[in-house]
């Protein structure tokens, strides 16, 4: 079940750079977040959801590439995106 569209609209809207960043890579990490949460509620009730925790371990794999793009390109928004998310750091 994807996010409701006011949600992810919200999340855009705290995360953008710019008035018509939807892509950015802060964006993206807190959408990918936001869904990572979500999926983690969803098997607490589901133990035996077997394709939803494919599915989780997908998501959690491509955000963590996307902090490691972010934190080779720009150190400073690593820390300032991670500390907002509450997201350990390396």
């Amino acid at each position: 079940m994807p996010l409701p569209k006011e949600k992810k609209a919200q999340v855009i809207a705290d995360f953008q750079r710019s008035a018509n960043d939807t892509g950015s890579t802060e964006v993206q990490v807190a959408l990918l977040t936001n869904r990572i949460q979500q999926l983690t509620e969803h098997l607490r009730a589901n133990k035996h959801d077997e394709s939803c925790r494919r599915g989780l371990l997908r998501l959690v794999g491509q955000r963590r590439r996307m902090l490691t793009y972010l934190r080779k390109t720009d150190y400073q928004r690593y820390l300032a995106l991670t500390e907002r998310l509450n997201l350990r750091q390396k």
